[in-house]
């Protein structure tokens, strides 16, 4: 069984890498989606998941695969259009109330972004910055309202109500 495995693995070791990098790229997705399902918001796991896989699938398709390089320009030109394209699925989510004073869906945007910004990280196998940055984004999911409305009552003296999706 490990003779199949080690032969395996030494034969197919970029298809492995491949598959690492998109699985990676989708629970980075998942994860934050999961923040977002949680708080009963428009976009939730399985979209943000899609969006992070999609990013790292366009990445990877753009690689040479001897050995996974990439092109600097080439990288470059495709980051550019994953995050302009995702700009008008973000836009998507925000919605301006009746009376033009209140807009929401901002994080749900955001949101967005991010999965497709792990979704290039995963996909260009930048693991510490992929992990990092999953783990910050559900830490300013988590905590981001309650830090800011006890910023707000400790420099500005006042309570602030933050929205959960402002």
């Amino acid at each position: 069984m490990s003779e199949w495995l080690s032969w395996f693995l030494v034969d197919h070791a970029d298809q492995v890498e491949i598959l690492l990098r998109l699985s990676v790229a989708a629970l980075a997705g998942m994860a934050v989606g999961l923040n977002r399902d949680i708080h009963n918001k428009p976009i939730g796991m399985r979209t943000l998941g899609l969006v992070a896989l999609g990013s790292a699938t366009v990445i990877l398709s753009g690689s040479v695969y001897e050995g996974l390089h990439f092109g600097q320009d080439a990288v470059s030109r495709v980051v550019q259009g994953i995050l302009t394209g995702l700009g008008f699925l973000g836009a998507g989510a925000i919605i301006k109330a009746s009376d033009g004073r209140e807009v929401q869906g901002l994080t749900t945007a955001s949101t967005v972004w991010i999965a497709a910004a792990l979704g290039v990280t995963a996909g260009l196998g930048a693991w510490f910055i992929t992990f990092a940055g999953t783990a910050m984004t559900l830490f300013m999911l988590t905590f981001g309202k309650p830090l800011e409305n006890w910023l707000t009552r400790l420099f500005a003296g006042r309570e602030k109500v933050v929205q959960d999706d402002e």
